[in-house]
């Protein structure tokens, strides 16, 4: 059995961008929420996650050093900070969206609190 939970359960986000490009960093509060999130956190879900937001291709990278995945988003501001009509145009609001990205955990499965 399973239950979901939300990426801000596991971890911390922080995101950038460069032109069209987002990027999110997914830094999980410890190594088994790191294996949660580095078999649930696919391209395909992150372009299912975000829908009509990402209009290119996702690479997921794996940071197994530092618990963290490196989320990076093609075609993703619309355009980039000059030429975009939206509201967040240098994409800050992405690391927002993946904090409500749900994933599967074990039934047991208790968030732990983030280190301090």
């Amino acid at each position: 059995m399973s239950k979901k939970v939300l990426i801000k359960e596991l971890a911390y986000v922080r995101s950038g961008d460069k032109g069209d490009i987002s990027n999110v960093g997914i830094i999980a509060f410890n190594k088994e929420n790191y294996e949660i999130i580095k078999k649930q956190v696919t391209p395909q879900k992150v372009k299912d996650h975000y829908k009509d937001l990402v209009k290119g291709e996702v690479k997921v990278y794996e940071m197994p050093n530092i618990d963290a995945l490196q989320v990076v988003m093609y075609k993703a501001l619309g355009g980039g900070a000059t030429s975009t009509l939206r509201f967040d145009e240098t994409g800050k609001a992405m690391c927002l969206g993946m904090l409500f990205m749900p994933v599967e955990a074990s039934d047991g499965f208790k968030p732990a609190k983030p280190p301090m």
